[in-house]
């Protein structure tokens, strides 16, 4: 049931779409295909994660007075209370960006497979009214063949990731050395920034040059999305 409701709201739509791109744009090219499809899917999930990264700014500005609530004293239940009081007043979700990973999990996970298997397209897959591409380049701008692995976009892939990290919102920390949150914040951040770049790179090289574009192309989106945000002030939330 799963996989049929997977298949049919999720990988169909983007294999056909894919197919559609290839066969418009000139000599065929699976590289600038893959990039505008990738566009296209963020584009679509903007809404989300524009919420999601104001969301994030609430947190991070709301973070010291939810400090001046933890040492207040107070009892757990007080402290609950004064604490859902403030998310009520910003209109603060701490769980803003859960919504949008738990989205795009599957969405990711079904342009990884119209990567992989979306290359040789048949009649399973396309709908009646889409026609097989007739010509399907897979050498991207003629420079760099995506169907197999290539190490120049893994290390791209790499770099793109680290950059999106160096944009992401710093959390905001107590200052307390011996908070167990803020060393595990600090933590997170040190591997998202420059432990996670060399994993996307690792598996980018392995899988395919592909999935290494898709990678790319998703994180400079992002990337100018949040720069975006911070210079038009859409940040300045409380």
């Amino acid at each position: 049931m799963l996989s049929s409701l997977w298949n049919i709201a999720l990988y169909k739509p983007l294999v056909n779409i894919l197919a559609v791109l290839i066969s418009v744009i000139p000599g065929g090219d699976v590289g600038l295909a893959i990039i505008i499809l990738t566009i296209l899917v963020k584009i679509v999930l903007y809404p989300l994660s524009q919420r999601a990264i104001v969301g994030q700014a609430k947190m991070n500005a709301l973070a010291p007075l939810i400090n001046n609530i933890k040492q207040s004293g107070a009892s757990k239940e007080e402290q609950a209370k004064q604490t859902f009081e403030l998310y009520k007043k910003y209109k603060a979700n701490p769980f803003s960006g859960c919504l949008l990973m738990l989205i795009q999990i599957p969405i990711i996970f079904a342009l990884y497979y119209v990567f992989l298997n979306g290359l040789s397209f048949n009649a399973d897959t396309l709908y009646s009214f889409v026609n097989v591409p007739p010509h399907i380049n897979t050498s991207f701008l003629g420079l760099i063949d995506i169907h197999g692995k290539s190490l120049l976009l893994a290390l791209l892939a790499g770099v793109s990731q680290y950059l999106q990290a160096h944009f992401m919102p710093k959390p905001h920390l107590s200052g307390d050395k011996n908070s167990f949150q803020d060393n595990f914040s600090k933590s997170m951040q040190t591997q998202m920034k420059y432990v996670f770049p060399f994993l996307v790179a690792f598996i980018a090289y392995k899988v395919s040059g592909a999935i290494a574009l898709y990678w790319i192309a998703s994180n400079l989106f992002a990337v100018g999305q949040q720069i975006y945000a911070n210079k038009t002030k859409h940040l300045d939330v409380i």
